[in-house]
């Protein structure tokens, strides 16, 4: 999926947008399920459960129809899967965006 844009210079200077791709991330027996409360964000929850808030957007792809794409807040009550192999996925994110 496609969501974001990196902004880039050529050799000239002019900028230019680069979208940013994540990859699909597949259902896995291991996965947790959390039900959120009021305060949760998908970036606390990033360093909860990988150590690293940067990783905010995994949790935000397991779950699209969650969590709004402008929102770091998941809303309470709501059921979200926790990706429990962040390494897979990162791997595969920079295969996407040439990393």
């Amino acid at each position: 999926m496609q969501r974001n844009r990196t902004i880039l210079k050529d050799n000239t200077g002019r900028r230019y947008y680069k979208n940013v791709l994540y990859p699909e991330i597949p259902l896995d027996v291991n996965d947790i399920y959390v039900l959120t409360s009021i305060n949760d964000r998908v970036d606390s929850l990033a360093y909860q459960y990988y150590n690293d808030e940067t990783l905010w957007w995994i949790i935000s792809e397991a779950n699209p129809d969650i969590i709004k794409r402008d929102s770091f807040y998941t809303g309470a009550g709501k059921q979200i899967r926790i990706p429990t192999n962040p390494e897979n996925i990162v791997r595969r994110f920079k295969q996407l965006n040439n990393f």
